[in-house]
């Protein structure tokens, strides 16, 4: 149902463009966000009844404060919640101060810590209108390359070609290189990503911008074990994390544990 009403308004459309070296599992089905991933999230914000959505929060301490939840950030005031849920990458949940270090049980900590993740770099780069890229794919799985995973031509992949808009150009690294590089200084690691790059296609032009990103916490190797989509941590007030940490790093993974989530808490209400 999910996809069929992401499909329906046009959120998700069916990849159709040519991606080489993708492994395709056989009745599986791949779909791209023509807008960009955000844009499921935001279809789903637009839905909710009237959420205030606030971004760039980065919040440090959660404390319990006559019934309630006492959440304390980097910058700006604390404020107070009924209930909680966190959906971070779950190191990040036992990096939180508070009343929640000891909230959390003596299992549910050993569960949380054997959580794992890859790490990777993702580098951007991003084209005036007009530019002409020459490469027959939309996309390419790399496999004997120590730096590179995967390069793709965004606009081709997300089938939005047009002469008002610059191309762009995705490059993930590969889960070894990023492990390797993970404190390394973010410029050396944008030249020794390009420097791959341009033996892999040394047709690219020369890009107008160039972003790179990194990845802490890119994918989920390992979730959290016996665990349904979700924890709960605290009952009153309600204290519950979830996301693809306890589930799976993909869009049925992400479903799978919101449906859990939802679950929990409208059982709480």
């Amino acid at each position: 149902s999910f996809y069929e009403e992401l499909l329906s308004h046009g959120i998700l459309k069916l990849l159709t463009a040519p991606i080489e070296g993708m492994v395709v599992k056989e009745g599986s089905c791949n779909y791209m966000a023509p807008q960009g991933i955000s844009s499921i999230v935001k279809f789903y914000l637009k839905q909710s009844a009237g959420a205030d959505v606030f971004y760039e929060q980065h919040v440090t301490h959660i404390s319990l404060r006559d019934g309630k939840w006492e959440v304390s950030r980097k910058m700006g005031p604390t404020e107070q919640f009924d209930i909680v849920i966190l959906t971070m990458p779950v190191p990040q949940i036992l990096q939180l101060q508070g009343d929640i270090v000891n909230i959390i049980n003596e299992s549910q900590k050993q569960q949380l810590q054997s959580a794992s993740y890859s790490s990777r770099y993702a580098l951007g780069l991003f084209y005036e209108a007009g530019t002409q890229i020459d490469v027959p794919w939309a996309a390419q799985y790399i496999t004997d390359n120590p730096c590179i995973r995967f390069i793709s031509i965004d606009n081709k992949k997300r089938n939005i070609e047009s002469p008002e808009i610059g191309p762009s150009v995705v490059v993930h690294t590969t889960v070894m290189f990023g492990s390797e590089h993970l404190d390394s200084d973010p410029a050396e690691v944008q030249q020794l990503i390009l420097s791959h790059l341009e033996r892999i296609v040394p047709s690219l032009p020369k890009p107008a911008s160039i972003k790179c990103q990194k990845w802490r916490y890119s994918q989920v190797t390992k979730a959290v074990p016996s665990c349904l989509g979700q924890m709960i941590l605290h009952t009153q007030p309600l204290l519950i994390c979830g996301g693809d940490g306890f589930t799976r790093s993909n869009f049925d993974g992400c479903i799978d544990s919101a449906m859990s989530l939802a679950e929990a808490v409208k059982s709480h209400l």
